[in-house]
């Protein structure tokens, strides 16, 4: 599963150019100093790894909470059904008042913290960057965070959407030094393929849930894997 998290990172490159890349365009890296530059670059991802890796650990505890409860294989079944639902229902708007104020408000907040810090030249911005980068809304990392739930635990949900984060590296990174890597046509069908691999996810969530015996895709569920030794004094 963790090779999932790599793949869909690296597939989501390809729409985080469209949604990150002009802010990564927008930092204010030392261009007249190759090394700078790659330090800087380098701090900005680093800070988008901390808070995927953070969101991870946060989720992978929820994950532990179903699966002390038994019913791990049970979510691993729903939320592949939901990823695939949400890849093959129509796009629909909205309206502000569906979700929350506080949503709004902390996503506003995220922003507004975002453009001041892209503003500045101090020897954090790009760490802090990353950090919010990492924070702001993106249905991919949503697709990512569902996955991380169905880990083994905290520490393999955050390892999980570190990984993730990784993933993303590589395509971000040659956008800045090369600019426009890619043509809009070919960015267009590569985005069109990352429906797919989530909807191929999903079912391999489906099938892991099912526990059918079959090794590294479903394999049968342990019984007894939760245990408790209670000492008495």
């Amino acid at each position: 599963m963790l090779l999932s998290a790599i793949l869909l990172g690296m597939a989501g490159g390809f729409h985080c150019v469209g949604m990150c890349g002009p802010i990564a365009f927008m930092l204010p890296l030392d261009r007249g100093n190759p090394k700078n530059k790659l330090w800087q670059l380098g701090s900005y991802h680093l800070g988008r790894i901390v808070s995927y890796t953070a969101i991870g650990l946060l989720f992978g505890m929820l994950g532990l909470g179903f699966r002390l409860f038994g019913i791990q294989q049970q979510l691993s079944i729903g939320i592949g059904v939901v990823m695939i639902v949400l890849v093959w229902l129509p796009r629909i708007k909205l309206s502000p008042g569906f979700l929350v104020k506080w949503y709004y408000r902390a996503v506003s907040g995220v922003k507004n913290r975002l453009g001041a810090a892209l503003r500045k030249q101090a020897p954090g911005t790009f760490f802090l960057s990353g950090i919010l980068n990492g924070l702001l809304p993106c249905g991919l990392v949503y697709m990512a965070v569902l996955a991380a739930m169905t880990t083994a635990g905290i520490w393999e949900g955050g390892l999980y959407m570190a990984l993730f984060g990784l993933g993303t590296v590589p395509l971000m990174t040659a956008v800045v030094y090369l600019g426009n890597v890619l043509k809009q046509k070919t960015r267009q069908k590569v985005q069109r393929l990352i429906p797919v691999f989530v909807v191929f996810m999903g079912c391999l969530f489906i099938l892991r849930g099912l526990g059918l015996g079959i090794p590294y895709i479903s394999p049968a569920p342990v019984v007894g894997e939760v245990s408790y030794k209670v000492k008495c004094h």
